[in-house]
């Protein structure tokens, strides 16, 4: 730039038609020595444009990014001559991407001219500069850039020679920054690549070990379980592999099997709603679930709850290695669970078809030949067992309940199914409540009722002494408290109410004592016969009557005295009342009531 304002001094003192205006003669050569004299201070050295290109080019090179060149670039353009940088642009993934610095007042046009280059030099049209130039900063087969260059006047060849030489000086300081980047993404990459090998090298090194603890998991636990040692001996491999307590319960919670120390005895009874909810969070999960100070994962095969096992870990010891012993214990339970099922459903099918033909009747020989093969003992006293729920339907799922809680509370028995209920026929007296009790915890419900025969010494009366436990609970059904246990040998009166008796008879007798009520109720949409029943259920007592019919004391004692006028029988007489009660117990049980 110090060169152009040189070479413009040495035009000042010219006439436009190049001639001198001074005098001829030796004044005249006086005075343009003295000219020339005065225009020889004025063109700098030419080392010192040397030296400014040079120190402009170290400045370059060592400019942190491109960024940074091309605001030196425009630093330089503006303090050295006419010439300014009005826009930078880099090229960065196939487009030209505008300096901060660009002005903003033409940034669309110059922009939009630049691109329309297309690598190319081209001239530049800026409001108020008469000179313009879009300038490629081109590397080694590449274009970095470009550099917007403007003037007041229009450059001369000297100072387009120098501003040719200064964006060479650029572009190569371009060249040199892009290929540090370059080299540091590189060395960048290469970086997050070793790093991501090793990673990978040590998540191979902990599969393979952790494959290979699995397979020495799994090799001990199906070792276990394959021994014959059942489900104990799955226990003790977990036990061994973990340190912790390991037990099996069934789905009820009784513990079927325990190895470790510190185990309860007796064992804790199982609480049926709490053991409900604690199968349902367990079964949410698909892994071990931790309950309190216990590791539980389900053994469920399809789907179906067989049972469960848990570790006891009070000191939260459990880690991932635990966890893995865990889900392969199960996993080999639930096919052995499933093998015993097997076995078990063929032989509740053997037990079910004898069980069916000693309610139709058999021949005693065959039925003694088939028991011992399912090894049951028909030899002795049986009890037929009739058990219906309100809230199940006598369908085979149901009938295992029965028969699991019939295992629970110690009865060897026959099971199948009758259209609405299970019958068992048993060797033992069932015990007044046990069974009830135990299908109440396995339901959830107390709304169940069971009849029991009287004992049966001979495998031919067992189709008569099904029919005495049907009677027994259907007694129950009609009576006032309809859950329990009843027995056919505790029902008195009803015993003679029972099947084989002559329904005629019966129908006469009802007709003799409760007709007149009967027609009544039916023309009047009446319930005397039901009051009535009801005031003997409640052994005569106004208000407990008046409670379970929902009525008022006042309006059953005016039904009562409705009964007396209709009937003509008097309640205050003993024969007649004894005649009324049994008459209502006939309607009721034996001939289905109001239907």
């Amino acid at each position: 730039m110090v060169s152009s304002r040189a070479y413009g001094l040495s035009h000042r003192y010219s006439d436009r038609d190049g001639k001198s205006s001074l005098p001829a003669g030796s004044a005249g050569r006086r005075h343009m020595a003295a000219r020339r004299a005065l225009r020889r201070p004025a063109r700098p050295p030419a080392d010192h444009a040397l030296h400014e290109l040079i120190t402009l080019s170290r400045a370059l090179l060592n400019a942190p990014d491109e960024d940074a060149i091309l605001r030196l670039a425009r630093d330089h353009l503006v303090t050295g001559g006419s010439y300014s940088a009005e826009a930078g642009y880099l090229k960065v993934g196939g487009d030209l991407v505008p300096s901060p610095w660009n002005g903003q007042t033409y940034a669309l046009a110059v922009g939009r001219r630049v691109r329309e280059l297309a690598g190319q030099d081209g001239d530049v049209t800026v409001p108020g500069r008469p000179w313009g130039r879009a300038l490629g900063l081109r590397g080694p087969g590449a274009l970095h850039g470009y550099l917007v260059v403007t003037s007041r006047s229009r450059p001369t060849r000297a100072e387009r020679s120098l501003l040719s030489l200064l964006v060479q000086h650029i572009a190569a300081a371009l060249s040199v920054a892009i290929a540090h980047r370059r080299q540091r993404e590189d060395a960048l990459e290469l970086h997050r690549l070793r790093e991501e090998r090793t990673a990978l090298q040590q998540q191979l090194i902990s599969v393979v070990a952790e494959l290979s603890y699995e397979q020495a998991v799994h090799s001990l636990v199906v070792g276990a379980a394959a021994s014959g040692g059942g489900e104990e001996a799955v226990t003790r491999a977990l036990h061994g592999l973990t340190g912790l307590p390991a037990l099996i319960e069934d789905r009820f919670g009784r513990l079927r099997s325990w190895t470790g120390p510190d185990r309860p005895v007796p064992y804790p009874e199982p609480d049926p709603v709490r053991q409900n909810e604690m199968l349902h969070t367990v079964a949410k999960e698909a892994g071990p679930v931790r309950i309190r100070d216990r590791l539980i994962t389900l053994i469920r095969p399809h789907g179906e709850i067989l049972g469960m096992l848990a570790l006891v870990d009070a000191q939260d010891e459990a880690d991932e290695h635990t966890v893995l012993a865990l889900r392969h214990a199960a996993a080999s339970l639930a096919q052995e669970l499933t093998h015993l099922r097997n076995l078990a459903e063929v032989e509740v099918r053997l037990h079910r078809e004898l069980a069916d033909d000693l309610l139709a009747g058999t021949d005693e020989p065959g039925a003694y030949a088939r028991s011992e093969a399912v090894g049951h003992d028909l030899h002795g006293s049986h009890y037929v067992v009739v058990v219906q729920w309100s809230n199940r339907t006598a369908d085979d799922s149901f009938a295992q309940t029965v028969s699991r809680a019939a295992v629970a509370v110690g009865m060897r028995s026959l099971l199948t199914r009758g259209s609405d209920h299970v019958v068992l026929i048993t060797g033992d007296r069932p015990h007044a409540r046990a069974l009830h009790e135990a299908l109440a915890r396995d339901t959830g419900t107390r709304s169940g009722t069971i009849g029991v025969s009287a004992p049966c010494d001979s495998l031919e009366d067992i189709p008569h002494h099904y029919e005495e436990a049907q009677r027994a609970l259907e007694v129950r059904l009609h009576s006032r408290d309809r859950y329990g246990t009843t027995f056919f040998d505790e029902l008195g009166l009803y015993r003679i109410l029972g099947p084989g008796n002559d329904y005629r008879e019966l129908e006469t007798f009802v007709q003799e004592w409760l007709g007149q009520l009967i027609d009544y109720d039916s023309q009047h949409q009446a319930a005397m016969v039901e009051t009535l029943s009801r005031y003997f259920d409640c052994g005569g007592n106004y208000d407990e009557t008046a409670d379970s019919l929902a009525i008022h004391r006042s309006t059953l004692r005016y039904r009562l005295q409705r009964i007396r006028d209709i009937s003509g029988h008097d309640l205050a007489n003993v024969e007649d009342r004894l005649n009324l009660q049994v008459a209502t117990r006939v309607w009721k049980i034996v001939l289905g009531g109001p239907g």
